[in-house]
């Protein structure tokens, strides 16, 4: 953004007392500098010429972002920002001050970023917690899925409404129906609320848990993130490939820290039967049913079973 100085030295050589006269009298004249004018009714010209360089700079942005481009394209000096003026008499003397005052673009994209602050995605794509959410859209867009998507928006209310719930959600249905969609607009929503989440998507994390074996600070550190969090969502549960210590000492010790506490959540393609006979067997131990019952004892009892049904929505 170029400031009086600067627009005064692109003008041509030849009349360039005019020109410059004639651009400091646009200012004085600019409906803006009228209204400091009323605001302000003793101040004289000699302390406007005096801060004609911030009279310049509040009409040139207050004009850029009557034609806003957008705000990742904003000419102004500070992005999302235009130079406002204020005037105060200090011992009998007019003093002119500018500050910047943020548009309401640049506020909702601080908001969006504070939303995006307070939930984490690991081996997600995260852009979905960024996503433009619509209720209506999420109902209507499959019937068959209408149900689930009514007690998700229940549980969203109940949760603004009471706080933080003991118990979580286990979306369980098809490939393609929706579930992890319906878990990061519940992140989302929650997040607006001040709550802050993570979404792990449980295959990829399970094999990364394996070679952190050999970063134990790092390990504690992504654990004790899923242990606090105040909404956790396992991603495509039952279909990572489980060890007996993943299974046991790391997925064991983030519900047993959660259970009662913090209410987490769940995708899946298995019902809680079937989750439990994964739980039971690794290739290395093979079968072991009170290992997995041990596991889904702090699962069924905190988790209401949402079935998500319809149509695979990624075939379009």
């Amino acid at each position: 953004m170029e400031s009086l100085k600067e627009a005064l030295k692109g003008l041509p050589v030849i009349d360039s007392l005019g020109n410059s006269q004639r651009l400091m009298a646009e200012v004085l004249n600019d409906p803006l500098v009228h209204k400091l004018r009323e605001r302000y009714p003793a101040l004289d010209d000699s302390v406007l010429r005096a801060n004609l360089n911030r009279l310049y700079q509040m009409s040139k942005e207050y004009h850029n972002c009557r034609a806003c481009p957008g705000l990742d394209k904003c000419p102004n000096d500070m992005q999302g920002h235009s130079t406002a003026i204020t005037c105060s008499e200090v011992n009998g003397r007019w003093q002119v001050t500018d500050h910047k005052t943020p548009c309401s673009k640049w506020t909702a994209y601080e908001h969006q970023l504070q939303i995006r602050r307070r939930i984490t995605g690991l081996f997600v794509d995260e852009t979905m917690f960024g996503a433009s959410y619509d209720e209506m859209e999420m109902d209507n867009l499959d019937e068959d899925r209408s149900l689930a998507v009514h007690e998700l928006l229940a549980y969203v209310a109940a949760t603004k409404e009471q706080g933080l719930q003991k118990h979580g959600l286990y979306l369980v249905g098809s490939f393609g129906t929706g579930k992890t969609y319906l878990a990061g607009y519940l992140l989302q929503k929650l997040a607006k609320e001040g709550f802050s989440g993570v979404m792990v998507y449980m295959p990829d994390f399970v094999e990364d848990a394996k070679a952190l074996m050999l970063e134990p600070q790092k390990l504690k550190e992504t654990i004790t993130l899923m242990k606090e969090a105040d909404l956790l969502v396992f991603d495509d549960i039952g279909a990572e490939n489980l060890s007996p210590w993943v299974r046991d000492h790391v997925i064991g010790a983030i519900l047993n820290h959660r259970m009662n506490r913090k209410p987490t959540f769940y995708t899946s393609n298995h019902d809680m039967d079937a989750l439990e006979k994964h739980f039971s067997f690794t290739h290395k131990e093979g079968e072991e049913m009170h290992k997995g019952q041990r596991l889904m004892d702090r699962v069924r009892p905190f988790a209401h079973v949402v079935h998500v049904r319809g149509r695979n929505q990624r075939r379009g």
